[in-house]
């Protein structure tokens, strides 16, 4: 998908690893952004009310440091080039991104063409990306706590109760790590209680039928 949206593929990658809102990733600022230890400081959030941008607090009123993958420093410090700490990661560094349209935006003519190649293709929202991206961080392991953190929610269980499915999985997980510390403890317990000769004289008895 990302490749659709030629000029804007660095953002669509930056919204669905960092799990930011549309209105927290449109006001980055490059002072915001730490490339080398890959963080991405989240203060501030903007929106578009009656044509004019209002920038408050990010929903739950709390910053929070979001982590980016390696692959994303190269891109964001490109779009970085040539710009103050103070002006915006994304567009010319003045002026806000608008919220792509519903029937002719960039991301919206992406996703029509996507489902032009392939009927099957499901219609996903800047929205849906974001908890895209929260259902891979929980499948590639991370906890409850650091998904909260990355999305912003004011508790773990306000995500818990948002991807409670997802974590149930962790279940089978727990009970498979469980079985198999199981299975070494009794080993190990075996291999304890048989000195060298005991160990001889079971495998004689065994060859002989005593």
């Amino acid at each position: 998908m990302d490749a659709k949206c030629g000029q804007n593929e660095t953002l669509v990658l930056f919204l669905a690893y960092t799990r930011l809102r549309w209105g927290e990733a449109i006001e980055k600022r490059v002072g915001s952004l730490d490339t080398l230890r890959r963080r991405v400081l989240v203060q501030v959030h903007s929106s578009r009310v009656g044509g004019r941008i209002i920038v408050g607090t990010p929903k739950g009123h709390e910053a929070r440091s979001v982590p980016h993958p390696s692959f994303l420093a190269e891109p964001l410090a490109r779009l970085c080039e040539g710009k103050s700490r103070d002006q915006l990661v994304f567009g010319d560094g003045i002026t806000h991104l608008g919220t792509p349209s519903s029937r002719d935006g960039w991301y919206d003519y992406a996703i029509r063409r996507l489902q032009t190649a392939d009927p099957s293709f499901p219609r996903i929202t800047l929205h849906d990306q974001r908890h895209t991206a929260a259902s891979l961080a929980i499948s590639a392991g991370a906890n409850v706590k650091a998904v909260q953190r990355m999305l912003g929610h004011k508790s773990a269980a306000m995500t818990l109760d948002t991807y409670a499915d997802l974590f149930d999985d962790d279940l089978d997980a727990v009970t498979d790590a469980l079985n198999d510390a199981r299975s070494r403890s009794k080993a190990s317990a075996i291999s304890a209680t048989l000195s060298p000769g005991r160990s001889i004289e079971f495998e004689v008895l065994s060859t002989t039928g005593l």
